[in-house]
């Protein structure tokens, strides 16, 4: 996958902000990207960015929901356990806010990149 992409999609993740959390969808629609390419890339790329902030629909995180628990805590973020789940209805970020950080955040990426 080409490196700018990667980039775009790792800065996205760094502005959400903390006790907040952002669904694959939501970061696909900030990012241009579907929200399959952005479980890939925090998959395979992710793991030295917030990633316990992306999670799917449902407010809940693939397969990591122990080690994603105390960085919640931390954030006091609502964790709903038997749903293993946070409470999107409450720290699902403000997309139009995100989307404003992460302009800011990948300015110094060439224009080609925002050209697929």
């Amino acid at each position: 996958m080409d490196e700018t992409r990667v980039e775009r999609i790792l800065r996205a993740v760094e502005c959400i902000p903390a006790s907040e959390v952002a669904t694959y969808g939501d970061l696909g629609k900030i990012t241009d990207e579907s929200p399959r390419v952005i479980g890939r890339v925090m998959a395979t790329w992710g793991s030295n960015v917030p990633w316990w902030r992306v999670v799917n629909a449902k407010g809940q995180i693939s397969g990591h929901f122990a080690q994603a628990l105390p960085h919640w805590q931390a954030e006091d973020i609502t964790v709903k356990e038997e749903a293993g789940a946070v409470a999107l209805n409450k720290h699902r970020t403000e997309l139009s806010v995100l989307q404003v950080a992460w302009y800011q955040a990948v300015a110094d990426l060439t224009e080609s990149s925002y050209c697929r």
